[in-house]
């Protein structure tokens, strides 16, 4: 669940006498994605002053990127981002001089991450999940039927079912890159297409399914599932898994879980990456490689409730956790699963029209 034992923090205050480091660290990574145990730990090891800002969304963090002199050593883009940032030159490529705890991470799925940022030149999977559907047991219960299993797009994308939810709250990430690709699943088309056509048809299914979507935001929803405010969110595995770890922990009959719709969903990779300008480089490398440590990154994921790459993390990471093939997915379940495929810049037009319909209705 979402918390920080008492044996975690007792470890911090009994470390040996780090061998102190200069400088500083400045961290800017989603909200809610990493221990504050973990960062004192890397100061206490260390030396080093960390600095932690947080954003919501990768066009966010994009945006400080590509207007330059951001001043952040660590970020942490989205696969498909790191991709074609990696084009515009915003990142520089990893020192494995500097990186021993590389040698943890599994292969196979390094290999995938390895399709946008080729031989993981320039990032390191920091955690990967799914983007699929959280959801309130007892309020679709309530207005589907007991017997109705959460299993598949058509419960935002069919009208019929969709209206049937929509009082309790329907919420969709103001995310047109993973919004597009779970409409072409549904409708049966290339999730990775970037056909005009086919954008045109998964517009037209998110326009049509906007009359019964409460909101659009790609956090808000971590909180109004835990307190019962809505009961539907398009949202990332982890941050559903933190909202129902928050409403078993508030104890107010919310409860709170996930599904992966059977018609396919996104796979993607959250990547520590350094910035080319960076202005502490060598302590960028250094807590990346802390973060690779077994020990520390199954920490973080007890608590964010994502899946790392850490191989040799895992049997320390909570059976609960891992067990989950929500979290942990199956073979099977992998096998249905697709990448992002970054947008070139005649597409992004494309997108950003069609969102902005999406988005305002006209």
């Amino acid at each position: 669940m979402k918390r920080t034992t008492m044996a975690a923090a007792l470890a911090c205050l009994a470390l040996p006498a780090p061998a102190l480091a200069e400088g500083d660290l400045h961290l800017y990574i989603w909200s809610d994605y990493i221990t504050d145990a973990a960062i004192d730990r890397f100061r206490a090891e260390t030396g080093i002053d960390v600095t932690v800002d947080v954003y919501d969304s990768n066009e966010t963090l994009e945006a400080r990127l590509l207007a330059g002199s951001s001043g952040f050593d660590v970020v942490v883009p989205t696969a498909d981002f790191l991709q074609r940032q990696v084009g515009a030159g915003v990142y520089q490529p990893l020192n494995r001089d500097l990186l021993p705890n590389a040698s943890n991470m599994d292969a196979g799925l390094m290999a995938r991450a390895a399709s946008f940022d080729p031989g993981n030149e320039h990032g390191m999977i920091y955690m990967w999940g799914t983007t699929g559907i959280g959801y309130n047991i007892d309020m679709i219960a309530e207005r589907l039927g007991s017997d109705y299993e959460v299993n598949s797009w058509a419960l935002i994308f069919d009208p019929e079912i969709a209206s049937k939810v929509a009082d309790c709250g329907i919420s969709f990430l103001d995310a047109p890159v993973e919004m597009i690709p779970a409409a072409l699943a549904y409708l049966g088309r290339n999730p990775q297409s970037h056909e005009p056509e086919d954008l045109e048809a998964a517009g037209e299914l998110l326009a049509q399914a906007r009359e019964n979507v409460r909101y659009f935001h790609s956090s808000q929803y971590i909180g109004d599932l835990a307190n019962g405010e809505t009961c539907v969110a398009v949202g990332y595995s982890g941050d559903v898994f933190q909202a129902a770890a928050r409403a078993e922990e508030a104890d107010r009959g919310v409860n709170v879980w996930y599904a992966i719709p059977q018609e396919g969903a996104v796979v993607w990779f959250d990547m520590l990456a350094i910035p080319s300008d960076a202005p502490n480089a060598e302590n960028a490398h250094r807590f990346i490689n802390f973060l690779m440590d077994p020990e520390v990154i199954a920490e973080i994921t007890n608590y964010v409730w994502y899946a790392n790459a850490n191989r040799p993390s895992w049997p320390l990471v909570d059976a609960e956790i891992t067990g989950d093939p929500a979290i942990f997915p199956t073979q099977e379940v992998m096998d249905r699963l697709f990448t992002l495929v970054p947008y070139d810049s005649r597409t992004d037009r494309i997108v950003t029209r069609l969102w902005t319909r999406v988005r305002t209705g006209q």
